[in-house]
């Protein structure tokens, strides 16, 4: 996995959001996308945070009216990225030394490019993996 890189597995269609959007809303884009994370950008697409369905657990037990709460009180700020050229083992390794499930890729001006997941990498694992035998 070391020749492979980061550009080859990441998800390029992303949903990001304003922080300025509202958590009800991103909540019900996820459900409806069926992923687990909206990427946070500014206007020129430069990264600002990660909302996970993780920080949802989160929202719902300190029960703010989530119709008036935006992404940026919830999101994380401190998000660890990632590059098209980085190793996917790089990237895994990362994922798992912070114990992450989704890792932004972004381009050489800090613009969201892509994103890395745990399933990204399963899904990666179980093509080139053989079944073991019965």
């Amino acid at each position: 996995m070391d020749d492979l890189f980061v550009g080859r597995l990441m998800s390029s269609s992303l949903y990001t959001v304003a922080p300025d959007t509202l958590v009800e809303e991103a909540a019900t884009d996820m459900l409806d996308r069926g992923i687990g994370s909206v990427v946070v950008v500014d206007d020129d697409g430069r990264l600002e945070g990660l909302l996970t369905t993780t920080d949802f657990v989160r929202i719902v037990a300190e029960r703010r009216p989530k119709d008036e709460t935006p992404v940026s009180s919830y999101m994380s700020t401190d998000v660890v990225t990632t590059t098209a050229r980085e190793s996917i083992r790089d990237a895994a390794d990362s994922m798992v030394a912070h114990g992450f499930h989704h890792l932004p890729v972004v381009d050489d001006d800090g613009v969201v490019i892509g994103i890395v997941t745990t399933t990204d990498l399963t899904a990666y694992v179980s093509q080139i993996e053989a079944p073991s035998p019965e």
